[in-house]
C-alpha cells in the first residue's frame, strides 16, 4: 500500500519554547565534470529535517517545518501574507521508478545526501507496475499454457478443455505488484529518504512546486534536481484510436478477449502478441514492413516474424494505417466488439485493440522552459555523457532522455550520478558506458542480443574485417516432438567478430532459455573477449548454451 500523509500546518504548532528549524544547506563550487558537491553538502546534519514515522510506516511523506507562535504572532500573520516556505535538500529526484530510486539510494543510503523523491503515480514506476514486472509475470503466465499443450510429448495426459482463470492469475499478479511498490517506500524509508506524492513543475531554476495528492502545494530546493520522471505510450492520432488501450491498459485486463489486434513491430508489441497467441488468442499483428523488431539483427528480423506466423498469428505486412477504428459493443473480453476501417478500404472485427507505436517523454508539466532544459525533436531531455542536462544542477536519466530505454540503464546511470554528485573524489568523473548493453526480448522464444548488429559491424569495420559465425539447430526440448512442431520452435546463434584477434563485437540469440543464458555471455563481451576466448571456454553438455563455445 502507498505510504499516507499527515499533512500538519507548519505555522499553527507550537512546541513551547522549542523550535525544529533546517540547517541552512551549503553549495559548493562545481569543478570537474559540471556539477559536483563536497562532502561537507553529503554528510550534512540530517536532522534538520523532522519525518513523523510509527512502526517503520512513514506517516508523514515528507519533512515538515515546525515552528512556534504566539496568538500576537497569529494575529500579524493573519493580517499579512506570509511568504511561501521553500524546503531545502541536498537531492531532488523526481520519479520514483527505477531509475530515480537507483538514484536518490545511492545518494542517501551510501553517502548521507539529505534527498526528496517526487512521484505522481505508484511507487516503483513503469516497470514495476506497468512495464518489465507484470510483463515477465505474464510471460510466465503464457509460458506454462505452451508448457500444457507439449507435455503430451512427453507422455504427460492433459486433460482437453482446460480453462483459464486469467483474473485470478491477474489478482495474483496485482498483489505481487503491490507488495514491491511497499517494498520500494520501505527501502526509501530506512535509508531517510523523504517522499512526497504529486506532480512536480519548476518555478525557479532549483526550485520545484508540488500538487500534493491532498490538493494543496508545496515548495522544494536543492542545488542538484534529477529528471526521472520515465515515458508514457503513444496513442495514435487515429478517429476512434481511443477504443483501443496501451500497454499501461494491457495490465488492468481482467478477461482474456477472444480476438485481439496489436499495432506495432517493436519489442513491447512482439511480446504481448506472443502472449496472447500462447494463450490461444487469436491474435493479429499490423506492421508498416516486412518484418519486426527491425532494430535488431536481420537474422532476429527474419527467424522471429517467421517463428510467431508458423505458431498462429496472424500478420498483416505493409500496413498503411487506418482511417477509423469504430466501438461497436462496449464490455470485457468477449463482450467488447471493435471494427478497424483500413485505409485500404478492408475491416477486421476484434474484441481488444493494442496500440504498442512507442512511448514519448513525460515533460509537459514539468514548465522545463523554467530552468531552460533543452529538448529534442522527440521531446526528450539533451544530456551529455554525464547525464547533465543543459542546465547546471538539473540531471536526467532514463526514458525521459530516450537513451536505451531499459530499467537496468537506468538504475546503472542514476547509480553513477550519484557516486559523482555525492562519492568521494575518485567517483567525480563516474559516468555509465552506453556500449554494449545486452538486452532480452521476452517473446516466444525469447530473444537475447549485445553489442553490433551485422550490418552495424560492417558500417564500423568494413566487410574484410569482419567474421560472422552462425548456427542454427533444434533444443533437446523439442527433440522428443513431431517434425512439424520442431519447426515452428527453432534455435538460433550469431557471434559477429572484429580484426585480426576476432574480437566478439556482437552476439545475437534467439530460443529457449536465452534470457537468463545472455547475461554470462554479456560479461564476456563487455570484457573485450575474443572468439578464441570463447573457443578456449570447456563447454556445458547437453545445453544450448553450449553451442556458443563450439562454433566453427
Amino acid at each position: 500500500m502507498l505510504s499516507r500523509s499527515l499533512r500538519i500546518p507548519s505555522s499553527r504548532i507550537s512546541f513551547r519554547s522549542t523550535v525544529l528549524t533546517r540547517s541552512p544547506v551549503t553549495k559548493s563550487i562545481h569543478t570537474g565534470p559540471r556539477p559536483t558537491v563536497t562532502q561537507t553538502l553529503a554528510t550534512i546534519n540530517r536532522s534538520s529535517a523532522t519525518t513523523l514515522t510509527t512502526s517503520g510506516s512513514r506517516l508523514s511523506s515528507i519533512s515538515r517545518h515546525f515552528s512556534s507562535s504566539s496568538p500576537a504572532s497569529e494575529s500579524k500573520e493573519s493580517s499579512t501574507m506570509a511568504p511561501v516556505e521553500v524546503q531545502q535538500y541536498d537531492y531532488i529526484v523526481l520519479g520514483g521508478g527505477s531509475g530515480g530510486s537507483g538514484s536518490a539510494r545511492r545518494a542517501a543510503g551510501w553517502y548521507k545526501a539529505k534527498t526528496l523523491i517526487v512521484e505522481s503515480g505508484r511507487s516503483g514506476g513503469t516497470c514495476v507496475n506497468v512495464g518489465c514486472v507484470p510483463k515477465k509475470m505474464t510471460w510466465n503466465f503464457a509460458t506454462v499454457n505452451e508448457t500444457l499443450e507439449t507435455a503430451k510429448h512427453y507422455g504427460y495426459n492433459v486433460p482437453e478443455g482446460t480453462t483459464i482463470d486469467y483474473k485470478l492469475f491477474k489478482d495474483t499478479r496485482d498483489a505481487s505488484i503491490q507488495n514491491l511498490n511497499g517494498i520500494y517506500e520501505r527501502n526509501w524509508n530506512r535509508e531517510g529518504i523523504d517522499l512526497v506524492h504529486g506532480r512536480a513543475r519548476f518555478v525557479e531554476p532549483n526550485v520545484i512546486e508540488v500538487g500534493l495528492n491532498d490538493g494543496t502545494t508545496a515548495r522544494y530546493t536543492a542545488p542538484h534536481i534529477l529528471i526521472a520522471t520515465g515515458g508514457r505510450p503513444n496513442l495514435p492520432t487515429v478517429p476512434g484510436a481511443e477504443h483501443g488501450i496501451t500497454s499501461d491498459g494491457f495490465f488492468e485486463i481482467e478477461e482474456l478477449p477472444p480476438k485481439i489486434a496489436v499495432v506495432g513491430a517493436g519489442y513491447i508489441a512482439v511480446e504481448l502478441a506472443g502472449v496472447m497467441n500462447a494463450t490461444n488468442v487469436e491474435t493479429h499483428m499490423f506492421i508498416r514492413g516486412e518484418h519486426f523488431l527491425r532494430k535488431f539483427d536481420p537474422m532476429i528480423q527474419k527467424t522471429m516474424t517467421d517463428r510467431y506466423e508458423a505458431a498462429g498469428v496472424k500478420l498483416h505486412r505493409k500496413h498503411q494505417g487506418f482511417k477509423e477504428i469504430k466501438l461497436i459493443r462496449d464490455g470485457k473480453g468477449k463482450d467488447k466488439l471493435i471494427k478497424l476501417i483500413n485505409n485500404d478500404g478492408t475491416e477486421l472485427e476484434v474484441n481488444e485493440l493494442l496500440w504498442a507505436v512507442g512511448r514519448a517523454p513525460e515533460v509537459e508539466d514539468l514548465h522545463l522552459d523554467i530552468p531552460g532544459v533543452k529538448l529534442n525533436p522527440s521531446g526528450h531531455i539533451i544530456v551529455d555523457e554525464y547525464q547533465n542536462t543543459s542546465v547546471t544542477g538539473v540531471y536526467a536519466i532514463g526514458d525521459v532522455t530516450g537513451q536505451a530505454e531499459l530499467t537496468p540503464v537506468a538504475i546503472a546511470a542514476g547509480r553513477q550520478l550519484g557516486n559523482r554528485l555525492f562519492g568521494p573524489p575518485e567517483l567525480k568523473t563516474s559516468k555509465l558506458s552506453y556500449e554494449n548493453i545486452p538486452t532480452v526480448v521476452f517473446s516466444h522464444p525469447e530473444v537475447g542480443t549485445i553489442g553490433l548488429t551485422e550490418p552495424e559491424a560492417r558500417q564500423r569495420y568494413g566487410d574484410d574485417k569482419i567474421k560472422i559465425y552462425h548456427t542454427k539447430f533444434t533444443a533437446m526440448y523439442y527433440s522428443v516432438m513431431p517434425a512439424e512442431e520442431k519447426a515452428k520452435n527453432p534455435t538460433e546463434m550469431k557471434i559477429i567478430c572484429a580484426g585480426p584477434h576476432e574480437k566478439v563485437v556482437g552476439l545475437h540469440i534467439l530460443g529457449l532459455g536465452v534470457g537468463e543464458m545472455l547475461q554470462g555471455f554479456g560479461v564476456a563481451v563487455k570484457m573485450g573477449a575474443t572468439k578464441q576466448d570463447f573457443d578456449s571456454c570447456v563447454a556445458i553438455h547437453p545445453t544450448s548454451a553450449e553451442e556458443l563455445v563450439t562454433l566453427r
